[in-house]
């Protein structure tokens, strides 16, 4: 799948499990476009939700998780400044991206599994990608 060049509003969470880690993020990234800006801005959350799962994650450590919202069109050149010290911007440059689609949670063993299960078919396939992290995204429906 191509994916075009685009902003960001992320976060960083350390834990030791990936809904933890998104809870703690989603929390301030929420509080973000509710208003906890700046300039005051409200805007409603955007599809998709972006998470950058470590692969290298040893048992017993905790991993840093980044979760970040897609900042609405309106806001891509110029975005809300944030209060808080754990937001920052992430621009994502154009891509192609390697896909397998599941539903359910956004859950550790869901998403390690899933990652697991598209790199053996890439591997398979002599696919060049990325191995040291890998994008869990969701979509509300």
């Amino acid at each position: 799948r191509r994916s075009s060049s685009t902003r960001w509003v992320s976060s960083d969470a350390e834990a030791y499990f990936l809904g933890v880690g998104a809870a703690m993020a989603f929390r301030r990234l929420y509080h973000y476009i509710s208003g906890a800006n700046e300039e005051g801005v409200r805007f409603e959350m955007t599809a998709p939700v972006l998470v950058e799962v470590p692969e290298e994650v040893k048992m017993w450590e905790p991993a840093i998780y980044t979760l970040s919202f897609l900042l609405p069109s309106a806001y891509q050149e110029h975005p809300p400044t944030p209060t808080n010290d754990k937001l920052y911007f992430s621009d994502m440059p154009d891509m192609d991206v390697y896909v397998r689609s599941y539903g359910g949670w956004m859950l550790s063993i869901t998403s390690r599994l899933h990652a697991h299960l598209l790199s053996r078919a890439l591997l398979r396939a002599h696919a060049h990608f990325n191995h040291t992290h890998h994008y869990t995204v969701g979509y509300d429906r």
